[in-house]
């Protein structure tokens, strides 16, 4: 089986990241890093490079998992782009991180993670960085 995680180079993608592989080494599951650009993208913070790549593998083999980073675009729908890395994983789980906003943060934006959480067709660990 394979576990998805949703990764991003901050915080919140590390404690994805964390919990994620932590699930994996239990089940003895692979893991499919997402770290997803926007569909036309050239410059964004949130992508990783290759020797990033490289060391999110190893941190994962050192957990005892073996990993392989996805850099699926995506559009404004970042739904549709888990939901594809599923069904070519057959991932049995999806892990986020998720961002501290405040009640009205909340309720006026909306966010990808709650759509995530709402939408997709697998189980869904959600996780926060700690304080």
């Amino acid at each position: 089986m394979t576990v998805l995680i949703g990764y991003v180079p901050n915080p919140v993608g590390e404690a994805a990241l964390e919990a994620g592989l932590a699930e994996a080494a239990v089940h003895g599951d692979d893991v499919v890093i997402l770290n997803s650009p926007r569909r036309g993208s050239t410059v964004d913070a949130d992508l990783v490079d290759q020797d990033t790549d490289a060391a999110l593998v190893a941190r994962a083999a050192a957990a005892g998992v073996t990993a392989r980073v996805d850099h699926a675009e995506h559009g404004s729908d970042v739904v549709a782009t888990f939901e594809s890395v599923v069904a070519a994983t057959g991932a049995r789980l999806i892990v986020i991180g998720l961002r501290r906003r405040s009640p009205v943060g909340k309720l006026v934006l909306g966010s990808d993670a709650q759509r995530i959480l709402l939408e997709a067709s697998v189980p869904v660990l959600a996780v926060k960085p700690t304080a």
